[in-house]
């Protein structure tokens, strides 16, 4: 099933969501989840992006073919924790589902410890760099309730506020579903 993408603006994605209950079956959850980032063409989706306000989150970078370090990465975070960051700070270009057609360079430590859940619930604590720590740090923030654009100059944030309201109207151009706050209320009016 391939969910709507949440988008800017809902309150949904600037909640921290709530530990999942150990032991529950995420076998479908995690597939839709799967299902929904790639008809969206994402490498990363969190549940909050969806509409439900859990520790989850999905990523897959092996699509990729201009990125060799991510051949391998697909992986799911369950009540995931970040305990350390580490490394020299570095920018890359980041754009989001939940904020389509706005991408802006974004400053990052280059390490992640993380310390996570699979969807079989086996408990892991790992190191990533580069890419995939990034990956992880942009994912990771969703159930933070962040945003990538939280972490723009109050400048860049003012260039980008009329793009924003338009997403929350629903009012942008996207190849895949998206459910916009404003719209929903709208609707609801007429």
């Amino acid at each position: 099933m391939i969910y709507p993408i949440v988008v800017y603006g809902d309150a949904v994605l600037r909640k921290r969501a709530t530990n999942i209950k150990e032991g529950t079956d995420l076998t479908e959850l995690v597939e839709n989840m799967y299902e929904t980032m790639h008809g969206a063409h994402g490498i990363g989706l969190a549940a909050p992006q969806i509409g439900k306000s859990v520790r989850l989150f999905v990523v897959d970078g092996t699509t990729l073919d201009d990125e060799p370090t991510l051949v391998d990465f697909k992986k799911i975070f369950v009540n995931p924790q970040i305990l350390k960051e580490t490394g020299e700070e570095w920018d890359f270009e980041e754009g989001c589902l939940s904020i389509p057609n706005i991408r802006e360079d974004v400053w990052r430590k280059e390490n992640v410890r993380i310390k996570y859940f699979d969807e079989q619930w086996n408990a892991f604590e790992e190191e990533f760099t580069g890419m995939k720590a990034r990956i992880i740090q942009h994912e990771y923030d969703h159930i933070e309730g962040k945003l990538f654009i939280d972490y723009l100059t109050p400048l860049k944030k003012r260039m980008l506020k009329g793009k924003l309201a338009d997403i929350s109207k629903g009012d942008v151009d996207t190849d895949y579903r998206i459910l916009a706050p404003l719209k929903k209320i709208i609707l609801a009016f007429n």
